[in-house]
């Protein structure tokens, strides 16, 4: 414990509350309107509630999270997990709010999968039969499940999974089956240690013909004892870089037999009575469960961002360094770092894809639930004959679900991306400090980082949204279609039709014009792909870096569009004020602005701007708007109304007591402290002393 002389100290200078109290005073931004239209009065009313219950929990005491091993973290995170069943349980919360206590929680759960992955596919996958025999179970915690679709040798490529269903007409059986090491289920959430269900993902298999990947429920524990089943062998698959409280398994089956019914059938089955496999009308709709998470990591990744940009802006109005070469001598003293361009141009642009990629994750959603009904009206129908293994190829029949397989694939990836790097952005943006799990980056980027790669791999991604362009230009071509029909056709029409004349946006003066610029980048990269490939007859994996490219330009038009449209709406006006809806359109015009800056050759390229405008942009108009917006970036990021339990962040405190924090935890609460060690190298003792159960008692 520190000494009472210690106790007395305080930070020199400004204290951090009074900064932060100061660039507040400097922004008119109506936080909790912003905040309100952000997120509705509801929302934000649920949080506040949810957050009292689980701050009473003495489970959920967030005080030695950066101090435990993974064994310690695994075991309160299971006991998180189960108190927070039982209060779901006795608050009747809904979905919502369930998952709303997970995100203050702030770290994965043992029942992650059980609560997202296993109960979605359960639900949207199985008939009003499995409905009763499996969901109705699982929404109670009677079975504890997870989804088991990645194998040791195959992440991405879906169609090359080596686990195998048997159809057997004898018994009316399948038989899954591990054929190979590589086969073994890999990095599957909440099956290392405490799943006892399984959905897992095989190759149907009928007289010797596989059918594709489909999906079976499987019991792997025993419900009593927990133990593995028979001829199931399944475990933890060890130590990762991050998500550590998650028990990420492995499972390998022996010829393991499963009932006719425990193959969710509600799009394809097998015949009882004939032995045929019934196709479903789309084979797309098989991997529903997969476009729902893709489209809810877009709906999340503003918010994931949001969190590293608040800690990140808020110590760097605090954290003064140096002093400005051209301050007048009156005013020397070392300068807040937000006041540095440098600094600036790293997080102001972070803080403006927040506000993007959170609208663009409404229209995800949006378009998601759209198909959802569209494809409730499928079901039944006769399927179109199978996929071949091109993979140039399409699954999606209807032109809604081509579009959102193409969307949920390349948001994903850019925008998994963009909240990745840019917290690792935010981390650096805060010196020294960010390197310290206290700063409350770190970890929370660690955790985040494999959505980069699950749900498909954000490179091998891409080639999805390529398909997709690629067979759009090509019935645009050929003149099929309602010109109408959606936003893809319509903006390769409007290329194709002006190309030979030429674009001349005015990306500096009209907002239209700057979407209408990435647009443009879009169809050409589209064009110019389709004549490598059909023309040329290039290869396709020659084509590949061009496909990610094309992707990429592609999402960050429909992230910049959906952005566009936000500002359109009526209600942003009437709900935030003029002020601050000129505000949200700096936001917007910095965005795209920075974004075209750094793919200045492709705008260029394909004739949408000219060098002048990509000089003016850069030079002039962004650097304006960082100076410009500046002075909000503080309450900017108060409204993304982060509790400081949920960010646990000693830096990103909103009372600003950022060093008074930080030396609590390393003096107070930090356990090896506790330790009185011999360090003599001749000496055989380890610890002279252990004091960490006096520390405990006092948490």
């Amino acid at each position: 414990m520190a000494p009472p002389w210690v106790k007395k100290l305080t930070p020199s200078g400004p204290q951090g509350s009074e900064l932060l109290e100061q660039e507040r005073a400097q922004s008119n931004v109506h936080v909790t309107r912003l905040s309100e239209f952000l997120f509705t009065k509801e929302f934000l009313a649920r949080q506040e509630r949810v957050l009292n219950i689980l701050k009473a929990e003495k489970v959920f005491n967030k005080s030695q999270n950066y101090f435990d091993g993974r064994e310690a973290r695994f075991q309160t995170a299971l006991a998180r997990a189960k108190r927070m069943r039982q209060l779901a349980v006795q608050h009747r919360w809904s979905q919502d709010e369930y998952m709303m206590a997970s995100d203050l929680i702030s770290e994965p759960g043992p029942y992650g999968l059980h609560a997202s992955m296993f109960l979605i596919t359960l639900r949207d996958q199985g008939t009003p039969e499995q409905h009763k025999l499996f969901l109705k179970r699982a929404e109670n915690y009677e079975i504890i499940g997870c989804y088991a679709q990645t194998e040791l040798g195959h992440g991405s490529n879906v169609r090359g999974l080596e686990t195998t269903a048997t159809w057997n007409s004898d018994d009316k059986s399948f038989t899954l089956h591990s054929p190979h090491l590589t086969a073994s289920k890999w990095w599957i959430g909440s099956m290392g240690r405490t799943a006892n269900h399984a959905v897992v993902m095989a190759q149907l298999m009928i007289d010797g013909k596989s059918y594709g990947p489909h999906p079976f429920v499987l019991q792997i524990r025993d419900m009593k004892t927990h133990e593995p089943l028979e001829n199931i062998h399944v475990g933890d698959i060890g130590p990762k870089f991050g998500y550590n409280t998650m028990d990420n398994g492995f499972l390998l089956l022996n010829s393991v037999k499963v009932p006719h019914a425990h193959m969710l059938a509600k799009f394809s089955s097998v015949d009882l009575k004939t032995n045929k496999y019934v196709k479903p009308a789309s084979a797309s709709l098989v991997y529903g469960t997969l476009t729902w998470v893709r489209s809810t990591i877009v709906l999340q990744s503003g918010g994931v961002l949001a969190r590293g940009v608040t800690i990140a802006t808020r110590y760097a109005a605090i954290r003064r360094q140096f002093q400005d070469r051209d301050t007048k001598e009156s005013d020397i003293g070392e300068n807040q770092v937000l006041n540095y361009t440098m600094v600036q141009v790293r997080l102001l642009p972070l803080l403006a894809a927040t506000f993007a990629l959170h609208f663009t994750g409404r229209g995800m959603m949006a378009l998601y639930q759209e198909n959802q009904k569209t494809m409730a009206g499928d079901v039944g129908k006769v399927s179109h004959t199978g996929r071949g293994p091109s993979p140039e190829e399409l699954f999606p029949s209807t032109d809604l679900l081509a579009d959102l397989h193409a969307t949920s694939c390349g948001l994903k990836a850019l925008a998994s991306t963009t909240a990745a790097e840019g917290l690792e952005v935010c981390r650096r943006a805060c010196g020294g400090h960010g390197y310290s799990s206290f700063s409350g980056i770190g970890s929370w980027y660690a955790d985040y980082l494999p959505t980069t790669t699950w749900e498909g791999d954000n490179y091998m991604l891409t080639q999805q949204v390529a398909r997709y362009l690629l067979k759009s230009a090509r019935s645009v071509l050929k003149g099929k279609g309602n010109p109408s029909e959606n936003d893809t056709n319509q903006i390769f029409r409007t290329f194709l039709s002006r190309r030979d004349i030429g674009a001349a946006f005015d990306i500096l003066g009209r907002d239209e014009d700057l979407v209408a610029a990435f647009a443009w980048r879009t169809s050409f990269l589209t064009f110019e792909a389709l004549k490598h490939r059909d023309e040329e007859k290039s290869s396709w994996n020659s084509l590949l870096v061009d496909f990610w490219r094309l992707s990429t330009a592609h999402s960050q038009y429909l992230i910049v569009k959906n952005f566009h449209d936000a500002l359109q709406s009526e209600s942003m006006v009437s709900e935030l004020g003029p002020e601050t809806t000129s505000l949200m359109h700096k936001l917007f015009r910095l965005y795209a602005l920075h974004t075209l800056e750094r793919e200045a050759s492709e705008f260029f390229a394909s004739s949408a701007v000219t060098v002048r405008q990509i000089q003016l942009a850069r030079t002039k108009t962004v650097m304006r708007l960082l100076e410009e917006i500046r002075p909000h970036a503080v309450r900017l990021v108060d409204a993304w109304r982060f509790p400081d339990w949920q960010l646990d962040s000693s830096l990103g405190r909103y009372d600003g007591k950022v060093y008074e924090d930080m030396f609590e935890r390393a003096s107070e609460l930090n356990p090896l402290n506790a330790l009185t060690i011999d360090p003599y190298p001749n000496s055989e003792v380890l610890i002279k002393k252990d004091d960490r159960e006096k520390l405990r008692s006092k948490l």
